[in-house]
């Protein structure tokens, strides 16, 4: 018989909810209780699909989501050509399952506060249900095709969409567990007839009989699987199948495996532990298809084999030259999933990859990538050019999903590659408004950690962002924020996108407790772009949230220290909680010898500071410190009068230069070929200037920019003859901003703040100033200091001319007659 679809609005829930008749009884008896609930959490609509619609209400102080690490819609076109090819199976699609007849569905996640107030003050008459009634449908037939859309985009399935590359190869069939074959739906008459004979025999059957009972029992309509698991004689079935284990044989053990995948049985089931335990007996006598096919069973199953996964990759490792393509995808796909990297076999990975890359699916080059992103396998700079070149040429063809799965490993193997990011900036932005948030995430996060600015990405981000905000998790939130921040990008509807954006971490406020940093990559990414929200600041520097920091996987006492002292000096109005003074201590400690170590002694610096040491009369004249230690970047401090002589202040490293001027770096030809070119095949030395950094698994991102760089921003070569100085500070947003200190400024003269910049201060080949580096210079004019830039496209050049020209240069940047007039 069909089912009775009826709609249904209820409380606190912006979506409209569709559900069966068979769901109805239950929904309306406790309905008092769940209003009830709702009222108090207006935050807890989480929903997972199942075979009939549930509204389950999570705690909103424990962090819950329907985490799809990167199932995210298609463009259109995109869409179209997949379906063809798919059978009609397009990502983001809720699909219904073969021999059934309910209807599954999705609905996700908001947040009250999306609701117009209007809705929530309408009257309910209750002479009139039926006016109730009325008015309500007509409410949701309004919106009903616009949320539906708005759904269709946003839900995601985290089991089925990384495995739609499976649907590209019929080989795949033999390798991995489909859920949507189709099978032959058994009535409760047949199941219950089975169960019977379970209950009658006890235990008596043959292994054979065992493992056709489970096939036909796994064929039962879906909504009856969660009753037949919980059946005493079902798990009477399952003690007499783990009493026969050893009698099966290989393809009924894995029959049974199937079945249990079917009925969703629980991952700690006793009969899963006895699977378990006798495939890994049985690994060295299974062919590999078979055993790709049972861990692909685990995976369905969310069930953690470590030791089954241990023994498959040395099964791997032995038969690696017999791996046909098929088998390597899904070994891959595999070895994502388990989140383990096998180190024996990473040189071999990439020899198949450079092997079949040519052959590969753009679906599959996805997997591939998204395998080695969650396993965090290393990859050679050769092999991930190879994969990006190939992208590059090919992205208006490929998915979405499959493409922001090569931005993460792109990402996460720090690598530059311009044809592709350029084909971004093209491809990308049309797509924006159908992608899933973390979708979006993922892409605009890309972008921000290679320091590679697309003013039509961003723009597209920005304008689609505000609309779907409510989807964002705390950890979305925050990455938006900060990639924002760090590109110093404020969109053209900059008001809009940061208030949304500022709301939603407010929402999201009880998630900060357990993932402190996401809360702090957000403040600092508003940070730097001198937005300052006293409410999410006063919460993170309290000592509750500083203790939690503390329990954190991540070092986050640098961030605390940068969000702090930013407060102190631009917001002097602020009047909430402060870090106390000891640990502001112990982190400039820890600061300033990192930066004796790493810093001051680099080559730039070092002859830097002896020029102008020489040039202005000796070391009092001239301190290399960093002026404002939680920027983490280091300075050259220049004093001078209102007549432009400068002015002895650094005595104390006077009387110690005796004893450290033998100190220093050798300026060789390779070095200063790697300081003006960048390394084209080695790692660069991490950049502590660069360090406000990313939360989360991915926290460390932004150390490091990329190689090539420096020849687009030197291909000029052309010394520019200006003094470089800061451009004024935009205008302030939230707290207001104080104007420029003029605390221990000399009587009449000017403190200057020169700053030896390199490419990682900058966006990739371009001139663009960071985010970072654009609120260290605003803060060093605030506090009274000129700031003087010899930027690395005129300095490191420079390094390799002669005495006299390096002399030149800096007089002319120390004593242009516009810093006096500009201080005076």
């Amino acid at each position: 018989m069909a089912t009775v679809l009826i709609c249904r609005r209820f409380p606190r829930l912006s979506r409209v909810t569709t559900f069966s008749t068979t769901a109805k009884c239950k929904a309306e008896s406790g309905s008092s209780k769940s209003k009830q609930k709702k009222e108090e959490n207006p935050e807890t609509a989480n929903t997972r699909t199942e075979s009939a619609a549930t509204i389950q209400l999570l705690n909103p102080l424990d962090y819950r989501v329907l985490y799809n690490p990167s199932a995210y819609a298609k463009s259109r076109a995109a869409s179209q050509q997949h379906a063809a090819r798919n059978s009609g199976h397009a990502l983001g699609d809720t699909s219904t399952s073969p021999g059934t007849a309910q209807v599954q569905h999705t609905f996700g996640t908001t947040s009250s506060q999306a609701l117009p107030p209007l809705r929530n003050a309408l009257p309910k008459p209750k002479s009139k249900p039926l006016l109730e009634q009325t008015i309500s449908a007509r409410l949701s037939a309004a919106q009903t095709k616009e949320e539906a859309e708005d759904e269709k985009t946003e839900t995601h399935d985290s089991k089925e969409d990384p495995r739609v590359f499976q649907k590209g190869r019929p080989e795949y069939r033999s390798l991995s567990y489909d859920r949507f074959e189709p099978i032959e739906t058994l009535s409760l008459e047949e199941g219950d007839s089975i169960l019977h004979s379970v209950a009658v025999c006890k235990g008596s059957q043959s292994p054979g009989t065992i493992t056709d009972y489970f096939r036909k029992l796994s064929r039962l309509p879906a909504e009856q699987h969660a009753a037949l698991v919980s059946e005493p004689r079902f798990n009477a079935l399952c003690r007499c199948a783990v009493k026969n284990m050893g009698s099966f044989s290989t393809s009924d053990l894995i029959d049974i495996l199937k079945a249990c995948v079917r009925l969703v049985v629980p991952p700690t089931h006793p009969l899963l532990n006895a699977c378990e335990d006798e495939f890994c007996r049985r690994v060295w006598d299974m062919n590999l298809d078979q055993l790709l096919l049972v861990a692909d069973c685990w995976r369905c199953l969310e069930r953690s084999v470590p030791s089954y996964l241990s023994i498959l990759f040395s099964y791997a490792n032995m038969h690696w030259k017999d791996l046909a393509l098929p088998q390597f995808v899904q070994l891959v796909y595999i070895i994502g999933e388990g989140r383990r990297s096998p180190a024996d076999l990473t040189q071999k990975v990439e020899s198949m990859i450079l092997k079949y890359l040519d052959s590969f699916t753009l679906e599959e080059v996805g997997a591939i990538c998204l395998g080695l992103f969650k396993s965090l396998s290393g990859i050679s700079d050769h092999v991930m050019r190879k994969i990006a070149d190939r992208v590059s040429l090919q992205m208006e063809d490929m998915s979405t999903y499959a493409l922001v799965n090569v931005l993460k490993m792109l990402r996460y193997a720090r690598m530059d590659h311009l044809p592709l990011l350029k084909e971004l900036g093209k491809v990308i932005p049309a797509r924006i408004p159908t992608i899933n948030i973390q979708g979006i995430m993922h892409i605009t996060l890309t972008c921000s950690s290679l320091h590679y600015f697309d003013e039509g990405v961003m723009a597209a981000v920005a304008m689609s962002l505000p609309s779907k905000v409510t989807y964002c998790r705390s950890k979305d939130a925050a990455k938006f924020l900060w990639s924002f921040g760090c590109l110093d990008y404020e969109p053209p509807n900059e008001e809009e996108f940061y208030s949304s954006l500022i709301e939603q971490m407010r929402r999201k406020l009880h998630e900060f407790g357990k993932f402190p940093e996401h809360l702090l990559t957000g403040l600092l990414g508003l940070a730097f772009v001198k937005r300052f929200p006293e409410e999410l600041i006063d919460y993170a520097l309290r000592d509750e949230f500083v203790q939690k920091t503390r329990g954190s996987k991540y070092e986050l006492k640098k961030d605390l220290f940068t969000l702090g002292k930013s407060v102190e000096i631009e917001c002097p109005s602020y009047q909430g909680s402060r870090l106390p003074p000891q640990l502001y201590q112990e982190i400039t400690e820890m600061v300033l010898s990192f930066a004796e170590q790493e810093i001051y002694v680099r080559p730039e610096i070092v002859e830097a500071t002896s020029l102008l040491e020489s040039m202005l009369g000796g070391p009092e004249y001239v301190k290399s410190h960093m002026i404002l230690p939680h920027t983490r970047s280091s300075d050259l401090e220049v004093h001078l009068a209102m007549d432009g002589h400068p002015i002895p202040f650094n005595l104390k490293d006077r009387i110690a230069d005796k004893k450290l001027k033998d100190i220093g770096v050798s300026l060789t030809d390779d070095l200063m070929t790697q300081l003006i070119k960048g390394r084209s095949n080695s790692q660069f030395p991490v950049e502590v200037e660069n360090e406000a950094r990313t939360p989360g698994q991915e926290r460390g991102e932004e150390a490091r920019t990329p190689r090539a760089g420096d020849r687009a921003a030197l291909s000029g070569g052309a010394l520019i003859a200006d003094a470089r100085l800061q451009v004024e500070p935009k205008s302030g947003h939230g707290l207001e901003a104080p104007p420029p200190l003029t605390l221990n400024r000399q009587p009449r003269g000017v403190k200057l703040a020169i700053q030896v910049s390199n490419r990682n201060h900058y966006c990739y080949c371009s001139k663009r100033l960071l985010g970072l580096h654009c609120l260290k210079r605003r803060q060093l004019q605030q506090l009274g200091y000129v700031v003087v830039e010899l930027p690395f496209w005129e300095w490191f050049p420079l390094l390799k001319r002669t005495h006299s020209e390096k002399l030149s240069y800096l007089h002319y940047k120390v004593f242009n007659p516009a810093l006096l007039s500009r201080a005076g």
